[in-house]
């Protein structure tokens, strides 16, 4: 914590300091061996690859798996370049090191730069410099997170470099030991052997490896590849089928106490007065802890109990005068008619900060034949993972240990230390299977409340699970919006110009000041998360000025599955398909107009819209009666996705019949996970799209539980095609960029349907 404190203050110090700092190589992401302990028999070769005994590889993993493939498509990029079987690659957790930090995210949240200046051997010379010192920065900060569908995009060439490093060290030893040139040497499954008759596994080869020279490391060639790009069977599949894979929630100690909560039922308001006889009085129940607001959660009342059961009966047996926050109850309808009005007088004055612009706007407008204007909302969304919010803690003998489903381990253990007032180093953060995230694990306030309830329990371990209504009633939302569009359209339907303004909650600034304890300065600088998905566009508009007016609505926000591209995406090709419509063409033809310097882009469209069926691209297939098409294109994570979405009405409602997914992922190293992750993205996102809302009234959050916060069932799921270009680019991302485009697909179909533009989510009829 010192050592953070003192890195951040410093950058902002003496300006000597931060350019002889900035002059500095970039820190190795090798990794010393130490980083990686060692037990008996082990030989760690690198910061991320140790040997076992029985030539087996195990590989710190530093990324957290709650369904996405991660620990699968990383061991396989070692697999790869050590020739090892995948099944003999072993993961053991990456430690607290600032080795294992997630430097892609970093380098991905610098807000000023439009992916024209960012596109791989077209940087701007900005851009190249803003991306190499924030990656210098994130290096330093060592923020160990998943999400922003980075596992992958961090982990491509780190990992692939140390295990070709370890790789090499190994027939170094062999080279040495049968005084043979290693050029001559074959590995095949973690056997290196000479056709002399020389052979051994790496187990019996690691201790002179480790004593070994480097000498010169080599990338596999692509044409070598053998598990690279193959839908090799996820490692975790037989644990979650047998049972066997722990979850948080399965956590279970000698001792194990259990907690339920019950938090204020008023966002941001506290308990008054509090009964707690009633509770105490239950069989089972042991104590009664009041929590204050860790991490930014709602303060609350924790019951400890010999099973969950006390536990919750005795939280609701507590009676308590709740107190409102003292800037009043909060109200979704008031935030909204606040955004709306905040996006229209930016949108008139040309305010908020503007992300990108070009061109002369005014002068263009002057000369356009048509303008056309619309005005989309969307609401606040919880994250509804299947796994409720949990933890156990244990305090003892000045030690903090902690079992959690986080995605965000070191902040885990930042907050655990804060809570217990001891020192980082006295705590241990076990990272278990996720059963969802979404974003809402990169929070940790359940996490600092297990370890403020574990110092009242004598030593003993607690688990805290809240209940789903807690769960749902006191999430970190996705940040309602609104946005305001304008474009003026040219003789022939093209648009020349482009104005969008937007209003929303900057979800960035909050979170920084809630999860990393040890920030120093204020926080309120543009976030590319309000913006993204609007002002990276590629359109081949000449005319654009996006801007984004952030505001401070008091709901608490967070991170949700593909954050400001899950509702900016939805604002943008819903006006594109208005402008297509406006102008009388074809909304495929259309785009593909608009995509002429964007070729990426349009070979994916032409890919969905030609697999789909879409009249006038490939084989055209006729639609069954009472069905139609929507189609929508977008980039987010640097990877694009198109899709054509089926749709029908039954029974009043919309109903999603096919969706076709065409994507540029880059480099693809499981097609198997990527097709599994575009169909969970679309299930996702159709949940939210046909039924996500949360509503507040005086503070309280009206929906509570699934009857009333309806998620996609299997009976309504439809079918989803996932087609991939073939691409030797680097990767990019994969586990959100599903969930974008559905949304304006939907609505699009819904409109060439019904004739009815839908501009506000949920799409209701």
């Amino acid at each position: 914590m010192k050592r953070r404190a003192l890195l951040v203050s410093g950058l902002g110090a003496a300006g000597a300091l931060v350019v002889g700092w900035g002059l500095l190589p970039p820190r190795d992401r090798l990794g010393a061996v130490d980083a990686l302990p060692v037990e008996a028999g082990e030989v760690s070769l690198n910061g991320w690859i140790k040997i076992a005994a029985d030539g087996a590889v195990m590989l710190a993993m530093n990324r957290s798996e709650m369904g996405q493939g991660t620990h699968t498509a990383l061991a396989m990029l070692v697999a790869e370049e050590l020739d090892v079987p995948l099944a003999r690659v072993r993961l053991v957790p990456a430690g607290a090191d600032r080795l294992y930090g997630n430097v892609a995210t970093m380098v991905a949240s610098v807000p000023y730069f439009h992916p024209r200046e960012t596109e791989p051997g077209h940087e701007s010379t900005p851009a190249k410099a803003g991306q190499w010192v924030v990656a210098k920065i994130g290096r330093e900060l060592g923020i160990n997170l998943t999400g922003g569908s980075s596992s992958v995009v961090d982990g491509w060439d780190v990992l692939r470099i140390a295990a070709a490093t370890a790789r090499a060290r190994l027939l170094g030893a062999a080279s040495i030991a049968w005084k043979q040139p290693a050029g001559e040497l074959v590995v095949h499954d973690g056997v290196v052997s000479h056709p002399s008759g020389g052979s051994a596994h790496y187990g019996e080869l690691a201790r002179m490896a480790a004593a070994t020279p480097t000498g010169e490391v080599r990338l596999k060639r692509r044409e070598d590849w053998k598990l690279i790009g193959t839908a090799a069977p996820r490692i975790d599949a037989a644990a979650k089928s047998d049972g066997s894979a722990r979850f948080g929630i399965d956590v279970r100690l000698p001792g194990l106490l259990y907690a339920a909560i019950r938090h204020c039922p008023m966002l941001g308001g506290s308990p008054g007065a509090v009964d707690v006889a009633p509770a105490l009085a239950l069989a089972g129940v042991e104590r009664v802890v009041r929590l204050g607001p860790y991490g930014g959660s709602t303060a609350a009342l924790a019951v400890v109990g010999r099973t969950w059961w006390h536990a919750q009966r005795g939280a609701e047996a507590i009676k308590v005068e709740w107190q409102q926050r003292p800037a009043g109850g909060l109200d979704t309808e008031q935030v909204m008619t606040h955004l709306e009005a905040s996006a229209r007088a930016a949108a008139k004055d040309e305010g908020g900060f503007a992300f990108h612009s070009r061109g002369d706007i005014a002068g263009a407008d002057a000369g356009a034949v048509r303008h056309v204007e619309q005005t989309y909302r969307a609401p606040y969304l919880a994250h509804a993972a299947m796994e409720p919010i949990n933890c156990t803690a244990r305090v003892a003998g000045g030690k903090v240990e902690v079992w959690a489903p986080t995605q965000v381990p070191g902040l885990a253990r930042s907050i655990a230390a804060l809570a217990a007032g001891v020192d980082e180093d006295a705590v241990t953060v076990h990272v278990t299977y996720l059963g969802g995230g979404f974003g809402r694990r990169l929070d940790v306030d359940f996490v600092g409340q297990a370890v403020r309830i574990a110092l009242e329990t004598g030593g003993r371990p607690v688990q805290l699970v809240w209940s789903r209504e807690e769960d749902m009633t006191h999430d970190f939302y996705r940040p309602a919006a609104v946005a305001i569009l304008r474009a003026g359209l040219g003789a022939d339907g093209l648009p020349l110009t482009l104005r969008s303004t937007s209003a929303g909650d900057a979800i960035t600034p909050r979170w920084m000041e809630r999860a990393i304890p040890y920030l120093v300065g204020p926080v309120d600088t543009p976030d590319k998360t309000t913006s993204e998905g609007l002002f990276d566009q590629l359109y081949g508009i000449p005319h654009q000025r996006i801007a984004h007016v952030a505001t401070l609505s008091g709901v608490p926000i967070g991170y949700w599955r593909s954050v400001g591209h899950s509702h900016n995406a939805f604002f943008v090709e819903s006006f594109v398909d208005e402008l297509a419509h406006a102008a009388g063409r074809d909304p495929v033809d259309y785009r593909l107009a608009l995509l002429k310097e964007a070729p990426r882009h349009a070979a994916v469209l032409r890919l969905a819209a030609e697999r789909a069926g879409w009249p006038g691209q490939g084989r055209s297939r006729p639609l069954e009666a009472g069905r139609a098409r929507g189609v929508a294109v977008h980039e987010a994570f640097g990877s694009i996705v198109a899709q054509v979405v089926e749709a029908s009405i039954e029974n009043g409602r919309p109903r999603v019949h096919r969706v076709v997914c065409a994507a540029d992922i880059g480099t693809v190293v499981n097609p198997g996970i990527v097709a599994q992750q575009m169909e969970g993205a679309v299930i996702f996102a159709l949940s939210a799209v046909l039924h996500g809302r949360i509503d507040i009234v005086g503070g309280v959050v009206q929906q509570t539980n699934f009857p009333n916060y309806p998620v996609v069932r299997l009976a309504e799921a439809p079918l989803v095609e996932t087609h991939l270009v073939d691409s030797t680019r680097s990767p990019g991302g994969v586990g959100e960029i599903g969930t974008p485009p559905l949304a304006p697909a939907l609505a699009n179909a819904l409109f060439a349907l019904t004739g009815r533009r839908l501009r506000e989510l949920p799409l209701r009829l």
